[in-house]
């Protein structure tokens, strides 16, 4: 009977299984529900994820803008260059290093230097040994022919399997040809630093990318840099690229770079060599040549001056910081641009302007004479002259440069500080030009309020008699009195200031072109500018001229040109010992020039300043009579080989429309 009793422990199973299956049931439901979650809801986000495993998106670097100057020839463009990469983990110290430094051509201290440096790496527990490192910049042409011709002696190792340890990264360099000439204006580039690259990723900026620093590369970033590109490739799991991917690299699978836009300056090349060369023998100082009838700016030079190819990262950051050590470290400021940056007293060079608020007011006339006696007292103090003149007029007192006829306007004549600073002011003096390169300064035109402030709440007439000849308070900057120079010659069109005459394409298509712009037409009675115009002719090619001497020297048969000497007073230092021998350099007062040439339809206006040079005569007026000279000779050799040619006009160049190679690429 046994047989057929049910036995308990197998009612107890058969309530556990049906408990077993029904929870084998949810899990199953459960498995089925979410293969249809991943397979059917949300297969699109999967296959992204899952094709982003095996498809990478490299960035594809852009070519950055070439900047020429007014004649097409390269200021700066982007030459090839190589960088030097690897693994210090899969580096065989024993037997590919040494082929390796036999190969790039390393000196013994560059070799025991790196060496330390893979040796400390690869001792680390760290991941930084397993990544690439930078190991040399901008190797040799040589360098890069003996690596790709013994690349595989280079191998390193992956675990048992052999694999890449030395990599040649292609990096584009930015090239200056012209090196120190023009550097300020030109500007360098530097690698982005952390700090700024958190403000500027959101503009498509990375890790490694350079950026316009200072001059046209900085104030012209925007259109010279260009735009990356990117292209989708196959790699495997150890992150190799592979052949194919047709089906599984989607569309779009490529970008092409746009290519930075080129820039076409106002600038002169040979007119900048020009003024290099007339520097010669100066130790510091500025120089700018504008054209009279448009404000575009010819040449803009200053000196001390600096290679912009060593400091913007062509030849390693070694390099970089020795060429900023010997920048801030020299006494004459080279990173420092002297023809915008800096503000100076203008010493006699100022004399037509104060010339004209006279006139102006009718305080004078050009008969009125004063004699100098070589000095004139006010109050209780003496100001002197630089010789005894006589009886002078206006026009003997701007050619000759006589301190008692200015000074006596103020003294007994009547003309005020207030008068002769809005003369300033009209001609663009005491404010910045807003050329927008490098940081510029305003310069200052005194007013009484001003010196009153200045001068705990004093005013003293003496301010005035100094502002007469350009001293005291009274600072512009070298761009600043070319442009009111130009005013002066053209009959009072006070111009913006030009750098940048066209945008172009890579293939020379104009994109945009950049008019004169008229800042001010200044309202002056065209008999007295006549009267200042007359004297800073005779300046120059009359006997007695403070500039005459100058020109006399330097046997310029023909030379026509206008303009005004300068020696501006600088405030003294007080030395002893050794550093009296150095401080009589900084104790030397500025010397100046300014002009416009020819004097009948003006063409050209140069300032020169020297500083601490000495007398405006001898040591600016050369340096200005050179540069016109050698811009007037350039002018007719493009003109008569411009015309045999093609029968174009004076000055001509080549037209901005026509298409020029270009020489090299750079990542923005």
């Amino acid at each position: 009977m046994s047989l057929f009793v049910q036995r308990s422990d197998v009612t107890e199973f058969r309530k556990r299984f049906r408990f077993i299956a029904l929870g084998m049931a949810l899990m199953f439901l459960a498995l089925l529900g979410r293969l249809f979650q991943l397979q059917i809801l949300e297969t699109d986000d999967n296959k992204a994820i899952a094709r982003e495993n095996i498809v990478r998106r490299n960035t594809l670097a852009t070519t950055r803008g070439i900047i020429r100057d007014r004649a097409g020839k390269v200021l700066a463009a982007s030459r090839p260059a190589y960088n030097i990469y690897v693994v210090p983990s899969r580096l065989d110290m024993t037997v590919v290093w040494p082929k390796l430094v036999d190969y790039l051509g390393m000196g013994l201290d560059e070799r025991t230097r790196l060496e330390q440096h893979l040796l400390a790496l690869r001792a680390e527990d760290g991941k930084r040994k397993e990544q690439q490192i930078l190991l040399k910049e901008d190797v040799s042409r040589d360098a890069v022919a003996n690596l790709s011709t013994h690349e595989a002696e280079l191998m390193g190792t992956c675990g048992n399997k052999p694999c890449a340890c030395v990599e040649l990264v292609p990096t584009p360099v930015r090239y200056y040809p012209y090196e120190d000439v023009g550097a300020h204006v030109l500007g360098y580039m530097a690698e982005v630093d952390g700090d700024r690259l958190s403000t500027l990723r959101s503009s498509g900026y990375m890790e490694g990318d350079r950026i316009g620093v200072t001059g046209v590369e900085r104030a012209w970033e925007s259109y010279l840099r260009g735009t990356r590109g990117w292209e989708k490739v196959l790699v495997d799991a150890r992150g190799r690229k592979r052949p194919g991917g047709e089906g599984i690299i989607e569309d779009p699978a490529r970008t092409d770079p746009i290519p930075g836009r080129d820039l076409r300056l106002t600038l002169d090349a040979e007119v900048q060599k020009a003024l290099d060369k007339a520097f010669r023998g100066e130790l510091a100082g500025g120089v700018a040549m504008v054209d009279v009838r448009t404000g575009r700016i010819l040449g803009l030079y200053s000196k001390p001056s600096f290679d912009p190819n060593a400091v913007s990262g062509g030849s390693g950051k070694q390099v970089i910081r020795d060429a900023f050590r010997r920048l801030y470290s020299d006494p004459l400021k080279p990173a420092l641009d002297k023809t915008v940056s800096g503000a100076y007293p203008p010493g006699s060079t100022f004399k037509p302007f104060t010339a004209l608020a006279a006139l102006e007011k009718g305080i004078i006339g050009p008969h009125i004479i004063t004699q100098c006696k070589g000095a004139i007292t006010f109050g209780k103090r003496t100001f002197r002259c630089t010789h005894v003149h006589g009886a002078t007029d206006l026009h003997k007192a701007i050619a000759e440069s006589c301190n008692v006829y200015f000074y006596t306007l103020a003294a007994e004549y009547g003309l005020k500080m207030d008068d002769i600073s809005l003369m300033g002011n009209r001609y663009g003096l005491g404010s910045r030009t807003g050329l927008g390169v490098n940081a510029e300064a305003s310069g200052r035109m005194p007013t009484k309020a001003w010196m009153t402030v200045h001068n705990g709440g004093h005013f003293q007439l003496g301010f005035g008699l100094n502002a007469t000849i350009g001293q005291g308070a009274t600072t512009v900057t070298v761009l600043q009195l070319a442009l009111a120079y130009a005013a002066l010659a053209n009959g009072g069109t006070l111009y913006q200031p030009q750098l940048v005459r066209a945008v172009e394409t890579s293939n020379g298509t104009v994109v945009q072109e950049f008019s004169p712009r008229v800042r001010r037409q200044i309202d002056v009675h065209p008999e007295n500018l006549k009267l200042v115009q007359d004297a800073l002719r005779s300046g120059v090619n009359e006997e007695g001229g403070t500039a005459n001497r100058a020109r006399e020297a330097a046997r310029l048969v023909g030379f026509d040109m206008a303009g005004k000497t300068g020696t501006a007073q600088v405030s003294h230092h007080l030395a002893r010992g050794a550093e009296a021998e150095k401080v009589w350099y900084y104790n030397r007062e500025h010397a100046w020039f300014a002009g416009y040439a020819p004097t009948k339809s003006p063409e050209v206006a140069v300032v020169v300043l020297v500083e601490h040079g000495g007398t405006g005569g001898k040591h600016a007026a050369p340096i200005a009579f050179e540069a016109v000279r050698a811009y007037q000779e350039l002018v007719r050799d493009r003109r008569d080989g411009g015309s045999a040619k093609s029968g174009t006009g004076a000055g001509a160049t080549p037209s901005p429309r026509h298409p020029r190679p270009r020489s090299g690429g750079g990542s923005p």
